[in-house]
């Protein structure tokens, strides 16, 4: 190495809070109704996370708030190897921020939108391992309400990992949930019959509905029931009723059982846990430990060559974005600078209030209380 450059990386604290100069941002990936996502290096350990960010004003105005913490309050407390696991949280002036897993094989709507072609093998092995990480939410109280071809990452191995858990609820023993949520196409029937009648709500088992619809999906390329946005409650509930899933000749009879299984519009009759999954022919020979371990090798490995995204987020984000995550250290000291400029013009004033960053570590994961100024 040359006489001006050096090897050595930034020391940090190990009692200083996170905050966003511990890491280096490198390129947008993504964005969703929670915010946006890039991948981050932490300058000190150099490992690479994917950080989720979300302006703190639109989170007001769109009435978010309620749901960013609860799937905080939700990831500081779970780990699994099939989930995409907390790291840090912490907040500025501008943005509330989550470092998560970093997940580099992209989403499985990314490659359907990519014509990849799923063989049953390779989905067999998605099923197991959101069956694993479904029987753990389960076990915490979690129902996901999302699961998605969208919110099921892929490692650069190929496994299979749930993310996402902005509209998730927690329901403790005896209790149901009773609100609409969800995407429409992946929502199991009894969501939507609580909505209209009040009913006894539902529970876990519409996970496993939408997991049954997600299967199905990556398998065919379209969906089993022709379920849009725009189509109303009461319609959906009439389809429901009326219309019969047709699966594919081609497929073995034992995954079309399972899918049956899966996707019975009957919550009581419908499989909904790990129990469940292991009595299905088409999984008897499945070593679960296995799974767990991964030592199950996938169908599908997505290409390390490339980076598993749509190349626009990162465009968006250098030419549209009016306050650009790689320009915000600069922005925020210049506001800094003027915000101390007014106050030491102020007459009479002892103290002034100053942006607050309120953080504390729990072990590698961090509690925050949103602060907006």
């Amino acid at each position: 190495m040359g006489a001006n450059s050096s090897s050595k990386r930034p020391v940090f604290d190990d009692k200083e809070d996170v905050n966003f100069d511990h890491f280096q941002i490198l390129r947008a990936i993504g964005k969703g109704s929670f915010g946006k996502v890039c991948i981050v290096q932490k300058r000190d350990t150099e490992k690479m996370y994917a950080m989720k960010y979300m302006n703190k004003q639109q989170c007001i105005e769109r009435d978010e708030v309620r749901n960013v913490f609860r799937e905080l309050e939700i990831l500081q407390e779970i780990e699994h190897v099939f989930l995409v696991n907390l790291w840090y949280s912490f907040q500025d002036e501008e943005d509330m921020f989550m470092v998560v897993d970093l997940l580099l094989g992209g989403d499985l709507r990314y490659h359907l939108q990519q014509n990849v072609q799923f063989t049953e093998d390779a989905v067999r092995l998605y099923l197991c391992e959101m069956t694993l990480a479904l029987d753990y939410l389960q076990s915490q109280h979690i129902i996901h309400r999302d699961i998605k071809p969208d919110n099921i990452l892929l490692d650069e191995q190929g496994h299979a990992h749930l993310t996402d858990f902005n509209i998730a609820t927690i329901i403790k023993d005896g209790e149901r949930a009773t609100a609409l949520a969800g995407t429409k196409p992946y929502m199991a029937p009894e969501i939507f019959q609580s909505f209209v009648s009040g009913g006894t709500g539902y529970a876990f088992e519409v996970d496993w509905w939408s997991l049954g619809v997600t299967i199905f999906e990556v398998l065919r390329s379209w969906r089993p029931y022709d379920i849009h946005a725009s189509n109303s409650v009461e319609s959906l509930l009439q389809l429901f009723s009326t219309v019969s899933v047709q699966y594919s000749s081609s497929w073995n009879k034992d995954l079309v059982s399972l899918l049956r299984k899966l996707l019975t519009v009957n919550p009581e009759h419908r499989f909904c846990s790990l129990a469940q999954m292991q009595t299905a022919p088409y999984l008897s020979d499945v070593n679960w430990d296995d799974v767990y371990e991964k030592k199950m090798e996938p169908g599908f490995v997505p290409n390390k060559g490339r980076l598993h995204c749509d190349p626009t987020f990162e465009l968006e984000e250098m030419i549209l974005e009016s306050r650009p995550l790689h320009k915000k250290k600069k922005r925020l000291a210049k506001n800094r600078s003027r915000d101390n400029s007014k106050d030491s013009q102020s007459v009479g004033e002892t103290d002034s209030l100053s942006h607050t960053h309120t953080h504390t570590h729990t072990s590698q994961k961090s509690h925050f209380t949103l602060t907006v100024v």
